[in-house]
């Protein structure tokens, strides 16, 4: 059949459509794109176009299809069966066997050797497992956890004849006519294919990368098999309630986009535009004319794995720092833009020589959509503010249940889950654990877990054991809070600016608090500054949509006043009876312990702003008389005004009022005695 597409990112692609041809091939559907013309992000700005091949073919993975090829191949898929089960239960049974002898720490170095060569053995599914448990130095042994290392990037290779074959066949020369130099054996073997390190006719060094061979059949039946079983599991195992099906064909999606190389470049094209420009992160340039499905060309990185600790020690990096950067980067990745790198493994994080963190490999990415992303910081919220009820709606919102759930029993086992998470101490918590206490929940309870956040889990769980690695101390939450504060004080959506208000309310009072947190946490963040919060903070506030937080604050900044008044005017009446001798003079009482509150908040706030990066007293004249001829901006101080204006009269008027009551009392005072004498003499 044919279709018109419109290229996937239209960020780094010119909006040009293309004619598309799709034919099912080997349980897969290929694709055939012809004459399409793209445009880089880099390039674009230096206002070059380039070029790529006329036509190459991209996968798609289509379970339907896969299912129609493998039915006709009993027998082919009972091998693949048994070729995974006898080596996996032979290693199954040595580990019993060890530890019934008593021996398994002493045969713990041989055990572990046979276990990378097992899932060597297996296949590119089963490595990616193992490259996943090599991020969990809480779960892996060291010994396994060594071993498991390997599988990133020192995997055996395939022979070099077919590489250069697959070269010459994706790129129409063969590489001696590419590359004036190529490396003769391959610098890394991964699961999917094998790197060389070249250099192009115009000088820059580059990084080659061939697919391996068969790979798209042997992922296939690996893929097949486990569906079949995932879907035997979700139809008669009741206690399962998460679509097992859907995770396992949201992990072939992802697979087979890997697998083609043309959609890692532009997967790597979009990567640089959206998040390139953060400070300290790295992303390489794709030489598009050198690349097609089967062969990847990419500038060369020189680098060190952040696992490598002690080699980045020697070369004056700080791996705790790139680390922070990374959760920064992934931050955005996940609760700003949505489109994340799903595959964070040390393999793909290299700290380069002048100190920054370079990121590799972009064919497993993944989306998380708007009302998701909003969805996980309102979830961060109600978790910091104890509010279990909110929590429970929002994974309802989030998909892991159904609206017509009954949330009466979950929202306490939230609050036992979390039964530690008060204010800050939520950041002392690490994604593992809670991850862990949640699974626990929703086995219990009618959870599913929806297909998208089994590769979040993933890039967040890979990357705090990247952490742990380096730091044991390392919290991913305690570095997240700053971001998510400066997003919950800037950002303009709804969504947020409901969740501000969720945080700083509580049954109508304002909570100070809260504000001093936020706004000490948002100054740690690299990208929040004084003027971002000056400038957004008032729009917001003028605005109908800040309506409420506004009526709230404008009392409480009144109350401020108010309590600086009396206590300026008490100060004063003291001196007057006190000092100078003026009896006569009352002596006003100071602010209640409520306003007084209410001021040393406002005096800590005005502090935690000062200390704001951006806060610059000679710049702050202008840009505040800039601010007052805003239309908003007037109308939030002409509310000030009115406000103090009403309290004011109302004092007065509860001051003349209070004045006639005493005077009233006096004056029954005084005739009450004249009464009771008028009544003795009669």
């Amino acid at each position: 059949m044919i279709v018109k597409t419109l290229p996937p990112t239209p960020e780094s692609i010119e909006d040009e459509p293309q004619v598309t041809e799709v034919v099912p091939e080997n349980g897969a559907l290929v694709v055939r794109r012809r004459s399409p013309s793209q445009t880089s992000p880099r390039l674009t700005q230096k206002q070059q176009v380039l070029t790529i091949p006329a036509e190459f073919e991209t996968i798609r993975y289509n379970p339907v299809e896969i299912e129609a090829h493998y039915r006709k191949r009993p027998l082919q898929v009972l091998r693949r069966i048994i070729a995974v089960l006898g080596p996996t239960f032979s290693f199954v049974f040595g580990l019993w066997c060890d530890s019934r002898r008593g021996i398994d720490i002493k045969n713990s170095r041989r055990r572990a050797i046979q276990l990378r060569e097992l899932l060597t053995q297996l296949g590119p599914a089963y490595i990616k497992i193992g490259q996943a448990l090599s991020t969990r130095p809480d779960l892996v042994p060291p010994v396994y956890l060594e071993e498991l290392t390997r599988l990133q990037d020192q995997l055996p290779a395939f022979p070099n004849e077919i590489a250069y074959q697959f070269i010459e066949e994706e790129l129409g020369a063969p590489p001696q006519e590419i590359y004036v130099e190529l490396s003769p054996q391959p610098i890394a073997a991964a699961s999917l294919g094998q790197v060389y390190k070249g250099k192009l006719k115009t000088g820059e060094e580059v990084a080659v990368k061939v697919q391996r061979p068969d790979l798209r059949e042997r992922i296939t039946i690996d893929l097949y098999i486990l569906r079949r079983i995932a879907g035997w599991v979700q139809k008669n195992v009741k206690r399962v309630r998460s679509d097992l099906v859907g995770i396992l064909d949201e992990l072939g999606d992802r697979i087979f986009e890997e697998m083609d190389y043309i959609h890692e470049g532009e997967n790597a094209e979009r990567f640089f535009q959206l998040y390139g420009h953060i400070k300290d992160i790295y992303v390489p340039k794709i030489y598009w004319e050198y690349t097609n499905r089967r062969v990847l060309t990419m500038e060369w990185i020189d680098g060190i794995k952040l696992t490598q600790t002690a080699e980045i020690r020697d070369q004056g990096i700080d791996a705790r720092y790139l680390i922070e950067v990374g959760v920064q980067c992934s931050l955005r990745q996940l609760l700003e833009h949505g489109f994340f790198h799903a595959d964070p493994h040390p393999g793909n994080l290299l700290a380069t020589p002048d100190g920054k963190l370079a990121y590799l490999d972009f064919g497993m990415m993944s989306e998380i959509k708007p009302p998701q992303r909003y969805g996980l910081i309102e979830a961060i919220v109600h978790v910091v503010n104890r509010d279990f009820e909110g929590l429970a709606n929002d994974y309802v919102k989030l998909d892991f249940l159904s609206p017509d759930t009954d949330l009466t029993p979950i929202i306490p086992a939230f609050a036992r889950v979390f039964a530690d998470a008060q204010g800050a101490s939520v950041a002392e918590l690490n994604i593992k654990s809670i991850t862990d206490e949640l699974s626990a929940l929703m086995y219990e309870y009618p959870f599913r877990v929806p297909p998208y956040y089994a590769l979040i889990i993933r890039s967040l769980v890979t990357l705090e054991g990247i952490a742990i690695y380096i730091d044991p101390n390392f919290k991913v939450l305690s570095e997240a809070y700053p971001y998510v504060s400066k997003r919950l004080l800037t950002d303009p959506s709804t969504e947020l600016r409901t969740s501000l208000r969720d945080l700083l309310f509580k049954e109508g009072r304002f909570r100070w608090n809260r504000l001093e947190n936020l706004l000490r946490n948002a100054r740690k963040n690299q990208d929040y500054d004084f003027n971002l919060v000056l400038n957004q903070g008032l729009d917001f506030l003028s605005s109908e949509r800040g309506a409420f937080i506004r009526d709230k604050l404008v009392d409480e900044f009144v109350n401020g006043l108010n309590a600086l008044s009396k206590n300026v005017l008490h100060n004063f009446t003291y001196l007057l009876r006190e000092r100078v001798g003026l009896t006569a003079v009352n002596e006003i009482p100071a602010a209640t312990v409520e306003q007084q509150q209410t001021l040393e908040h406002i005096k800590r706030i005005l502090n935690i702003l000062q200390e704001t990066r951006g806060f610059d007293p000679i710049e702050l004249a202008p840009q505040l008389t800039q601010l007052l001829v805003n239309p908003g901006v007037q109308r939030l101080g002409q509310q000030v005004t009115n406000r103090l204006v009403q309290k004011s009269v109302a004092h007065l008027i509860r001051e003349l009022l209070a004045t006639e009551e005493v005077n009233n009392n006096q004056d029954s005072k005084v005739e009450r005695p004249a009464n009771l004498s008028l009544s003795t003499k009669l």
